[in-house]
């Protein structure tokens, strides 16, 4: 038991370490495009609503269930895209916490027939907070663990404001972009210190390639999809890198995340995880599902990631119709 509680300790502690350095980040990356830049605000012809869950390393005791939650609607007479995104990251077993909010708000530049570019900002709130009811201290592990505490500690929590930028650029079969998240780097230290949360700096893209046969496209268009996403905050970076087949209603990808060029230790080559991904669409709804297969040294017993994303998009079919044939939006839809 002792030792059980001793790991939990441990890893809550290494999750509040890590949390400083590093935001939540999702597999699925452009199931929520909002999430990855508030560029993405309104690239749709209808309104989107999205929700992201996902349980990283549920083998590890207090390891990170994060929650997405994104709404965002294109305004036609005003060429802009607005949005609304909430996210919660909880760790060491729900003992730190993290709630943001953010609005969104892009402007679409038409560069010339198709070709578009859309500068964007977000504005949000971030409450932060740990739970001490849920950590283990060093004399209840004496006492035998399912003990009362010796040590008093008052609720801690920090709010501040968060500040974020996009640029995103698109044609009907490529799109590049970049975001720049907490430009004002708050602090979000809980003990009354200097804790900065350092900028995250985002650079993705991709593009679709159609399958034809004969030189026609098939009736039922069929895509192959390829793309990356490439995150740097304080010291440490990463890239997700991958494609998806994608054939109404269905679609199913490989991603690759990681860094095998750049190593923080040696011997710790930046490997993380090879990720497989599989959904469908029924009407207005997209549904997908993901698991992390690791591959660094955690791979024995983190137990992978589960992710799970659901997508709607709304609009009249009239109006859908007509925007369709009117608008380009980035391709990536899963």
């Amino acid at each position: 038991m002792g030792v059980r509680y001793g790991i939990t300790t441990v890893v809550t502690f290494c999750s509040a370490v890590c949390a400083v350095a590093q935001d939540p980040h999702f597999t699925q990356f452009y199931a929520a495009p909002t999430y990855l830049s508030p560029a993405f605000a309104g690239t749709t012809v209808q309104n989107r609503f999205a929700l992201q869950f996902r349980d990283q390393w549920p083998s590890i005791p207090g390891a990170f269930v994060s929650y997405n939650l994104a709404a965002d609607q294109y305004l036609n007479g005003l060429n802009s895209g607005i949005g609304i995104i909430a996210s919660r990251d909880q760790a060491g077993s729900g003992a730190l916490s993290s709630t943001s909010f953010a609005l969104q708000y892009a402007y679409e530049i038409k560069l010339k027939h198709k070709v578009f570019l859309r500068p964007a900002l977000q504005i949000g709130y971030v409450n932060r907070a740990v739970n001490y009811s849920k950590l283990i201290f060093n004399d209840q592990l004496s006492r035998g663990g399912d003990v009362a505490t010796y040590e008093y500690y008052d609720g801690r929590k920090v709010g501040y404001s968060d500040l974020g930028s996009g640029l995103l650029f698109f044609t009907p079969k490529m799109w590049f972009g970049v975001a720049l998240q907490h430009m004002n780097e708050p602090n979000q230290s809980l003990l009354e210190g200097e804790s900065e949360l350092p900028r995250q700096f985002n650079l993705h893209g991709g593009y679709r390639f159609k399958l034809r046969s004969g030189g026609m496209v098939r009736k039922d268009p069929q895509s192959i999809v390829a793309a990356f996403n490439y995150r740097a905050q304080g010291k440490f970076d990463q890239l997700d890198i991958g494609g998806y087949y994608e054939r109404d209603p269905v679609f199913a990808g490989l991603w690759y995340r990681g860094l095998p060029v750049k190593s923080y230790k040696t011997g710790y080559a930046n490997n993380d995880a090879i990720a497989v991904m599989a959904g469908f669409k029924v009407g207005d709804w997209r549904f997908g599902y993901s698991y992390d297969i690791t591959i660094s040294r955690l791979a024995m017993n983190s137990g992978g990631a589960h992710e799970i994303t659901t997508i709607l998009e709304l609009a009249d079919k009239r109006k859908k119709k007509s925007m369709s044939r009117r608008r380009v939006v980035p391709c990536a839809k899963f």
